[in-house]
């Protein structure tokens, strides 16, 4: 079995079949909203060849620092960060085979400075590929969040993502459904469409016999707060 993370006590990766459903939106509010709570945490971008996190979290303006062979991470937004985006070029692509996404993973994972966390949550890339098997390979996981659209060919990536996860033997805490329905405020009263078939993911999460976690609409106030690198504005005026 995988050793764990020193210093660590619960790895929670968040995953996709599909790219464009939301994982890093959904791995930054949990990190963010773990942290409201009370417990210290640290987020990890695994999306290696797509980083999201230096625009999610506002990290454009930082600087990196090494000390001691060490990456420091990121103290954004209560939640200690690491990205593969703050350590290449922004504008270049990585066209890296197996091998380097294995070594690029490996290093932030072993080479950053956590110290002590109750979470680590790792945003992996989508599908089913060479990171989630380093990932399995270097540490114990809590648990595998799979977030899924409603919609019957992001269910079928969802699916193989569960049945990857399963295969790695890590446990599935759940299926988050995004983009569930879009809210029209500018109407009253306001009005929801199902835009992508409302409800899917939560069938599929029945069918294969997994929790459940719940559903986030499309809203602009999300979409918004994440391209602005803040979201912490997503819990404000909310009961923690």
């Amino acid at each position: 079995a995988a050793p764990f993370l020193p210093g660590v006590k619960h790895v929670i990766a968040v995953g996709a079949g599909k790219g464009g459903v939301g994982k890093s939106t959904v791995a930054v509010n949990l990190a963010v909203g773990l942290a409201l709570r009370g417990h210290s945490v640290g987020l990890l971008d695994g999306d290696i060849y797509g980083p999201s996190l230096p625009t999610m979290l506002g990290l454009d303006a930082l600087q990196t620092n090494i000390i001691a062979n060490m990456l420091q991470p990121f103290y954004v937004h209560g939640v200690k960060a690491m990205t593969i985006g703050k350590l290449v070029d922004p504008e270049k692509p990585l066209i890296w085979r197996g091998p380097m996404a294995h070594g690029a993973f490996k290093q932030l994972v072993e080479q950053t400075e956590w110290g002590e966390l109750d979470y680590l949550v790792v945003d992996l890339p989508p599908g089913t590929g060479d990171v989630s098997l380093t990932m399995a390979q270097l540490m114990r996981l809590t648990g595998a969040v799979v977030v899924c659209t409603p919609q019957l060919v992001a269910q079928d990536d969802a699916v193989r993502a569960v049945r990857m996860f399963q295969q790695l033997g890590i446990d599935v805490l759940g299926v988050v459904e995004n983009m569930s329905y879009f809210v029209a405020e500018d109407v009253t009263p306001a009005r929801e469409y199902d835009l992508f078939g409302r409800g899917g993911a939560e069938m599929m999460a029945q069918r294969l016999g997994l929790p459940y976690l719940g559903a986030i609409p499309i809203t602009i106030p999300l979409r918004k707060n994440g391209d602005e690198g803040n979201p912490s504005a997503n819990f404000q005026g909310k009961t923690r």
